[in-house]
């Protein structure tokens, strides 16, 4: 962009005869009526001539279809959530003037609208409506997209436009900033006819832009706020692993005081994670995804575990394994109890834990297939354990001391995935090892081969992968001469391969090899019979790891946790459990001592069986539909509201009281109006109101 004053920027329009006249020899050709234009103008009308506008348009493109708006919509949620009691907050300024306000996304396209309904008809007529395309590139020159090409505020006034049928507006715009990174959200611009375009339009569209800003970052904060409330146990555990918290754009913002040495171990500079060095380490992630799009290779994909609160990806934790031979096999993290504590003699399917009929089904299956050596595909959702189901299926079914060789196929680039499966020769590759290196085919031979995530296997290293299966043979990277392998594969995805197939993400036949037989492990929701089990083994492992007293779970958290959805499946579970033993000085550990995000009633999703067996006076049988008598719709809305802050603080009045927005003295005024203070009493929560009411949130 060629440098601009303010002055050139939004000085008074001139004189319409003269910018008609000098659009008109620009059209001709004619560069003689430059000198009559503002810069800021006569650049736009050259963008929009190079990029072949049509200056004759009168409207713009017409809007785009409902379902495609809902999308973008949604996509811009929090843009759309902070802008619009901002924006409502001018309809009495916009009501009076004659001006409408829009909101647009990072292309142009409009979002929202506010204004006077007798403007919204001229609006229409020009296409000025949700859905519509503004961008230079669709309509000349107006204010939304030229504020988008040069990205600050400008005015457009009348004939400065570029397209004849937008030339009886005049518009301010500027551009919405994303409070972190300072990438351009979207455009907030304010248009009327112009005999009624009010002057303090330009300073209206900046306060308004100022305060969507500020709402953002304060978004933000308070996600930050929550997922560091949810890693607090992680951080301050006293765990020999290295821990880094991550926000959910993939920035570090927290490590605990392990991390720095096992990064120095690992070769990487510490200053990566030291606390003034957070910044410099980020990981590229796509917001609709749970993992990173690429990671350094020092990074293995299993490392990382997201964090989700209520349904919404808040941010992500890589935890780095403090053993050097922990990081080279992989995570020592199991998703399913392990091998380790009074289960350290236990070999094969003896180590996991569990009696519901769906994990027995899916053990059972196991059993039968571990006594041949034909490949196995475990089907299931990230956390459900299939790596110990690998584990156990290759104990069961060859000798002890076999090799059993694991590989993450996410966790690597293409190039390192290749050498990691294959080995390579000397001087195969600039870096190659002296004397090469065996791939993790050859060191499986005799063994077994698990590769997790198969169906992230680059498409164009499959076919060698399924030579080798059908040859017994592998050739490494740099050599000639084949070298005789002979393994048992067993391969894991959360992917639905065949689907995969379809576009062209994985080869078919090689589906049909490594898909002889397959497994179907349960998810952790499927499995509720199985949470007093788990619980009670994993208090047992983890007070033996912090050294601390053993504990156990009141029947009424119990309930809680087999209603609770489990998205992160044994791996959260886990979690759970270690938060609720680290922060609670109970011996029985209660309702009271579970993290907010399991008592939230968005994250419970729980079965129609599950939920015929639910005691009647029971936290999560505190549905608004039975609490109290049937209400005004008004009161119906506010009784939810507060019995959900309730839930959600785990009976903590003086927090329920602000997250409902009321005086605490006027709430339990609501829980009796509403019949909640009966329920509480049925449920125990009384008691636990009575004891924390008075404490500070």
């Amino acid at each position: 962009m060629s440098s601009t004053t303010s002055a050139q920027l939004f000085s008074e329009p001139e004189n319409d005869h003269q910018v008609m006249a000098s659009w008109e020899r620009f059209l001709n050709g004619d560069e003689g009526g430059a000198d009559a234009l503002r810069r800021l103008i006569d650049d736009s009308w050259r963008r929009c001539q190079g990029a072949s506008v049509d200056p004759a348009i009168y409207q713009a493109p017409p809007p785009i279809k409902e379902n495609s708006l809902h999308s973008l919509q949604t996509e811009c949620s929090e843009l759309l959530t902070a802008s619009t009691p901002v924006m409502a907050s001018a309809r009495d300024f916009l009501a009076e003037t004659g001006t409408v306000m829009v909101l647009t996304d990072q292309s142009g396209t409009i979002l929202n609208l506010e204004g006077d309904m007798s403007t919204r008809g001229a609006a229409e007529d020009v296409h000025l409506l949700s859905g519509a395309n503004w961008s230079e590139l669709a309509c000349g020159t107006n204010a939304i997209g030229t504020a988008l090409a040069v990205g600050h505020a400008v005015q457009i006034h009348s004939a400065e436009h570029y397209c004849a049928g937008i030339k009886r507006w005049s518009c301010a715009a500027t551009v919405v900033r994303d409070p972190y990174d300072k990438s351009i959200l979207g455009v907030v611009d304010v248009s009327a006819l112009t005999e009624s375009y009010n002057r303090l339009s330009l300073a209206l569209v900046l306060a308004t832009a100022g305060r969507i800003e500020n709402r953002l970052a304060k978004l933000e904060l308070d996600i930050r706020y929550r997922l560091l409330e949810e890693c607090v146990d992680r951080l301050s555990s006293r765990t020999t692993d290295g821990v880094i918290v991550f926000d959910r754009r993939g920035r570090a913002i927290k490590s605990n005081g392990r991390s720095s040495a096992i990064i120095s171990d690992l070769g990487i500079d510490a200053a990566a994670v030291d606390p003034e060095g957070l910044s410099s380490l980020t990981l590229r992630w796509n917001k609709r995804k749970d993992s990173p799009d690429d990671l350094p290779d020092w990074i293995r994909r299993e490392w990382i575990e997201p964090v989700i609160e209520n349904g919404e990806h808040i941010g992500s934790v890589l935890t780095l394994p403090s053993r050097r031979g922990s990081m080279l096999a992989g995570s020592r993290r199991s998703s399913l109890p392990a091998a380790s504590g009074d289960a350290s003699d236990k070999r094969g399917f003896e180590r996991i834990i569990g009696q519901s009929d769906a994990l027995m089904q899916a053990v059972s299956r196991a059993q039968q297939l571990a006594k041949s050596r034909v490949p196995v595909l475990l089907l299931g959702e990230t956390g459900v354990g299939k790596d110990v189901f690998a584990r156990c299926i290759h104990e069961s079914g060859t000798s002890e001391g076999a090799p059993f060789v694991a590989l993450n196929c996410g966790g690597f680039s293409r190039e390192l995935l290749s050498s990691e499966l294959f080995g390579y020769a000397e001087g195969a590759f600039t870096g190659a090892r002296q004397g090469g290196a065996i791939g993790k085919i050859e060191a499986a031979s005799g063994g077994t081969l698990f590769l997790d995530e198969i169906g992230e296997m680059p498409l164009d290293l499959q076919p060698h992968f399924l030579r080798v299966l059908e040859e017994g043979e592998v050739y490494r990277i740099g050599e000639n001469k084949p070298r005789k392998v002979n393994f048992r594969l067993i391969a894991a995805t959360n992917r639905d391969l065949r689907k995969e197939i379809q576009s062209g993400g994985f080869r078919m036949d090689l589906f049909y090899r490594v898909a002889v037989t397959s497994i179907n492990i349960p998810s952790l929701r499927d499995r509720t019979d199985d949470i007093a089990l788990l619980g009670e083994y994993f208090l047992t492992q983890l007070s033996q790891r912090h050294d601390m007293p053993g504990r156990t779970l009141s029947p009424a958290v119990l309930t809680v946790l087999q209603q609770h959805a489990w998205q992160g499946n044994i791996r959260e579970f886990r979690n759970v459990m270690e938060s609720m033993l680290l922060m609670s000085g109970n011996t029985v550990l209660d309702v009271s001592d579970l993290p907010p995000h399991v008592l939230s009633p968005l994250s419970s999703a729980p079965s129609p069986a599950a939920a015929t067996v639910v005691p009647a006076g029971s936290v999560a049988a505190m549905t608004v539909a039975d609490v109290a008598t049937p209400l005004t719709g008004m009161e119906n809305a506010e009784r939810e509201v507060i019995l959900n802050a309730i839930i959600k603080h785990g009976g903590n009045m003086t927090a329920a009281a602000r997250e409902a927005g009321i005086a605490k003295s006027t709430l339990y005024v609501k829980l009796k109006r509403f019949g909640i203070d009966e329920r509480l009493k049925r449920s125990g929560l009384d008691g636990l109101t009575r004891d924390r009411q008075d404490m500070p949130a």
